[in-house]
């Protein structure tokens, strides 16, 4: 396979690496801005290099069904369809079958559904049907179909998922085209359960990956249960591979996570955010619609260099009361602008081997809490 990670430098498990993809190299820990449909939610794609953001996630699932693999392969792939110049990781479309779905029915072969776009028509999606969009797509980091339970689940039910994910993980591998600077990574699974997260980790390294997800988390459970399931699952992981965890998060998430050994992070939280008037800071988060902004002459925040924080928490909040779109643009690219600084600055302190540090007064700055 051939999607190269330098593992750079640890400080205890956080680690510091660099991934390299034919369409340049990304740094990790790193955080993902997710493109669901081709595109940042509010930001061009200039304004999202601004934030320094150095890969973006596609959504497999939106993208099949619209405008379709066929014609996203016509234009030339994600990088020319959207003008994201970039690497790019596209999920598997999985976890957007089981979650906007009306009907699912999981089968050996695949699973049927119907989208949320053309309501009663069927569609099946395979394993091998999924590495094939992805491969149209041009993603230069593929991932393996799978299910993503919902928590809480039986046992029973987590015993079947696992074994079947890993079916699923063999059957994507064989389907994936191998070449330079692409690569596919394989899903962790196994609910709550810490053996089951064990098995689903050995059982995915001995089929061997460019890379390796942990899935299942953040669906409802727990800060200390999502912890606990990451801190069960990376050991058994190779250290010269990178290690995702899918959907989070939180920058508390981010650090606990890091802390733990993950390298990349994705969530729609602060794109999401943004768009609904949240902006978030050093101190913590901060509602612009609220009337104490009014006549706010500071920037949102002040070691912040992002555009919106050259302007007044005063025109952000009449913005948002405006209902004007700039509102929404500036305050998303904000949002995304603190992740990346955030990320930056956690590379910088595994470098300089004080994380520790760092994590205790970042935390403490964002609570408040001693």
């Amino acid at each position: 396979m051939s999607l190269k990670f330098d593992l750079i430098k640890t400080d205890g498990n956080a680690r510091r690496g660099r991934v390299h993809t034919a369409h340049g190299d990304f740094d990790t820990p790193a955080f993902m801005a997710v493109g669901t449909a081709a595109t940042i939610k509010a930001l061009t794609m200039d304004m999202v290099r601004d934030t320094g953001t150095q890969v973006i996630l596609g959504n497999t699932y939106h993208l099949m069904m619209r405008p379709g693999g066929d014609l996203v392969e016509k234009m030339g792939g994600l990088h020319k369809f959207g003008g994201w110049t970039g690497p790019i990781l596209t999920d598997s479309g999985g976890f957007q079958v089981m979650s906007l779905s009306n009907l699912v029915k999981m089968k050996e072969d695949g699973v049927e559904f119907t989208s949320h776009i053309d309501g009663g028509i069927k569609h099946f999606l395979r394993p091998e049907d999924s590495v094939h969009i992805q491969h149209q797509l041009d993603s230069n980091i593929t991932m393996v179909l799978d299910e993503c339970l919902h928590l809480p689940t039986t046992r029973e039910r987590a015993e079947k998922n696992v074994d079947m994910v890993a079916r699923w993980a063999q059957r994507s591998k064989d389907a994936f085209i191998d070449r330079d600077g692409y690569g596919i990574f394989g899903i962790v699974q196994g609910a709550d359960y810490p053996d089951l997260r064990e098995k689903s980790a050995k059982q995915l390294t001995e089929i061997g990956f460019d890379g390796y997800a942990i899935g299942g988390l953040a669906v409802g459970e727990t800060q200390e249960t999502m912890f606990n399931m990451i801190a069960t699952v990376t050991p058994h992981l190779p250290t010269d591979k990178p290690r995702y965890l899918m959907g989070v998060g939180t920058p508390l998430d981010i650090l606990g996570a890091v802390e733990r050994g993950v390298d990349m992070f994705d969530c729609v939280m602060p794109t999401r955010a943004g768009r609904t008037a949240q902006a978030f800071t050093r101190h913590g988060t901060m509602n612009m619609k609220n009337a104490r902004f009014r006549d706010d002459e500071s920037p949102i925040d002040d070691k912040c260099g992002c555009p919106a924080c050259k302007l007044s928490r005063a025109y952000m909040h009449h913005l948002i009361k405006c209902n004007e779109i700039l509102g929404a643009m500036l305050l998303t690219q904000h949002n995304l602008w603190f992740y990346q600084d955030l990320m930056r600055d956690i590379r910088t302190a595994i470098e300089n081997g004080n994380f520790a540090e760092f994590k205790r007064e970042f935390i403490r700055n964002y609570t408040g809490e001693e």
